[in-house]
């Protein structure tokens, strides 16, 4: 009778541990919720303001979007945001994620913005798993190489000019990691085909 007694005892003091623990993780994580989206929010709103490079506009970036449905030229296995910036309700530029799914080590994703004139203001990679030291270049953390695609469009640029100087086009690469380049050009270069098909949806 004791030993059951204990037993129960046991039983009941770790089930009270449990919920004293359970009501502070909850208290816990309502306290920092709210910061976490701030913070989400504000890193979100400093990469667009870097790409868009002082580009001037008016309106709330974070709040002017259109979703964008799963789309063969921009690869997005999900919907996802394009961000529409304004000045006196007049567009300026757009800004859409786009997915290079052929990557050397998977999928790489970027944030390319297009302004009026349909030329690519800045491109960014957001995220990507390419071998450190070899294909990382392409991260704007490493070194400069998505910056040459600042100021290109469909229009002022061949279609040769579009690949790796490997392939007689304009993009410099690394020796042994010409996979990675191709691929984040052939997606840069996607993005403005899917702006230029695409145009009204952002005119509206």
């Amino acid at each position: 009778m004791n030993e059951y007694k204990i037993i129960l005892k046991t039983i009941s003091i770790i089930s009270l541990l449990g919920l004293v623990f359970a009501v502070s993780l909850s208290i816990t994580f309502e306290k920092s919720n709210p910061l976490i989206e701030q913070n989400k929010i504000e890193f979100k709103t400093k990469l667009l303001n870097e790409i868009l490079d002082g580009l001037d506009y008016d309106n709330d970036l974070i709040d002017s979007y259109i979703s964008i449905k799963p789309n063969e030229l921009l690869k997005n296995k999900t919907e996802t945001n394009a961000y529409l910036a304004k000045k006196n309700n007049i567009l300026q530029a757009v800004l859409i994620e786009s997915i290079a799914p052929d990557g050397y080590s998977g999928d790489i994703t970027i944030l390319t913005a297009i302004n009026s004139n349909d030329e690519i203001i800045g491109s960014r990679i957001i995220d990507h798993k390419e071998t450190p030291g070899l294909g990382d270049y392409i991260d704007q953390k490493k070194s400069t190489w998505i910056f040459n695609f600042n100021g290109m469009s469909l229009s002022n640029r061949a279609d040769l000019d579009w690949r790796v100087k490997k392939d007689q086009g304009t993009f410099d690469y690394k020796a042994g990691a010409t996979i990675t380049p191709r691929a984040v050009i052939k997606s840069v270069k996607n993005t403005l085909i899917f702006y230029k098909e695409n145009r009204e949806l952002f005119n509206d």
